[in-house]
């Protein structure tokens, strides 16, 4: 079929064809139902991603399996369709998509497309991000009103620095919080302001979040500064997320945080709630302050603590705490099937464990996401531990790839 969207037709294909399952009691939902969705708030969905390059984030075969991340724009793609050309460390280049109206996002979206994840660079200057973003990432078992607490902080610490934040759920289990940033410093400088943020948050709210970088010594909230470096991504405003209930990162005033329930921000409410009381964001591009006084606090507090030295016998980080690794496996169903199994053979030690000393990293691979499971025995008495195992799976996602091993964002 075809829509005319933006005074443009845009081609749907298998338009009854079901993202979302149905999940008691949110009805099944179609890729034209998120067509729908996008256009009913494509006013607040374009302030996230116009004019900037985003990777295309494909689920091309459903919910059931992991997403592609496709760099490279389509070759064959409408003529209203833009590129712009990033180059990496690694020496490679992609041209990526560039959107400029709703009917972009209906192309995004056919194409697969459920979340959008656009750069914080515009098109006409790929070096120079014009957003900072901090993405609240909790550790297993902190509870929501702690996500709360630290975004509060977070609120703080960029007013006091000249900066206006703008919150939003993220759609999964954190929270961002992004300030409009003129286009004046690298990516280098961008993160090195992230990180100082995250250091600042940190020293007000010790016993809430941590800056830490190496995930089996992090507690509460972490404050995820990395969000800045370049070539990452992340979900835009008003992006679907590929949760069964189908929340959607909603952006949100200050005044709504505190009492905010992501789940009952989906895309069955969202669409009537932008109509009713618009975007919360409207002002942003307004908006644009200075890094000048978080680098004058970076300088203040002088370089971040190193992480701890030394190497495995296989050349990698040596960790200050006492981990093992479990599995490596395509998909995060196999992951958590291998955990289990794990806890079966120890139990005495899967019994000793709390939530934030089970690791489920979700690691880039050449087109998607792969996941590692490792355990942190730190609250296991020495004597108790089980030592390292051989993997009870060990899936390898570079196997048989011959392309560059660039990373997504």
């Amino acid at each position: 079929m075809s829509l005319e969207v933006a005074g443009r037709q845009v081609a749907v294909t298998h338009p009854d064809k079901v993202v979302f399952p149905a999940v008691d009691p949110h009805p099944a939902r179609t890729k034209l139902d998120l067509i729908r969705y996008y256009l009913a708030v494509a006013d607040g969905a374009l302030r996230g991603v116009a004019d900037r390059p985003m990777i295309l984030k494909r689920f091309v075969k459903g919910l059931s399996q992991e997403a592609i991340f496709q760099k490279r724009a389509p070759e064959k793609r409408p003529d209203w369709i833009d590129v712009a050309e990033l180059r990496y460390a690694s020496g490679t280049s992609a041209k990526e998509a560039v959107l400029h109206d709703a009917a972009g996002l209906a192309w995004a979206i056919n194409l697969g497309c459920i979340d959008l994840n656009p750069h914080p660079v515009r098109a006409g200057d790929l070096d120079h991000p014009d957003e900072l973003r901090i993405d609240l990432d909790p550790v297993p078992g902190v509870a929501w009103q702690q996500i709360v607490d630290v975004a509060l902080v977070v609120r703080d610490v960029l007013t006091d620095h000249g900066l206006i934040g703008w919150p939003k759920t993220s759609g999964s289990r954190g929270f961002h919080i992004y300030a409009r940033i003129a286009p004046r410093w690298p990516y280098r400088q961008v993160r090195l302001a992230g990180e100082t943020v995250a250091r600042e948050v940190e020293r007000r709210a010790p016993d809430l979040a941590t800056s830490r970088w190496w995930k089996e010594e992090r507690h509460g909230v972490f404050v995820d500064f990395n969000q800045n470096a370049k070539d990452r991504t992340t979900a835009s405003a008003y992006s679907v997320r590929a949760t069964p209930d189908a929340r959607v990162s909603t952006p949100l005033h200050w005044d709504e945080v505190a009492g905010c329930r992501p789940e009952a921000l989906t895309v069955d409410t969202v669409p009537q709630r932008f109509a009713e009381l618009g975007d919360p964001w409207a002002g942003m591009d307004d908006a644009a302050g200075s890094l000048e006084a978080l680098l004058e606090l970076a300088e203040r507090l002088g370089p971040a603590p190193k992480p701890p030295k030394g190497a495995s016998t296989a050349g990698r980080r040596q960790s200050a705490m006492p981990l093992i690794e479990v599995a490596r496996t395509k998909t995060k169903d196999e992951a958590m099937a291998a955990l289990d199994t794990w806890r079966g053979r120890h139990p005495e030690a899967a019994g000793k464990l709390e939530a934030a000393d089970v690791l489920v990293d979700g690691m880039r691979g050449p087109s998607s996401i792969w996941y590692r499971i490792r355990i942190n025995l730190q609250h296991v008495p020495e004597d108790r531990r089980p030592p390292q195992e051989e993997l009870l799976a060990d899936y390898n996602p570079w196997e048989g790839y011959s392309g560059p091993r660039w990373l997504r964002g």
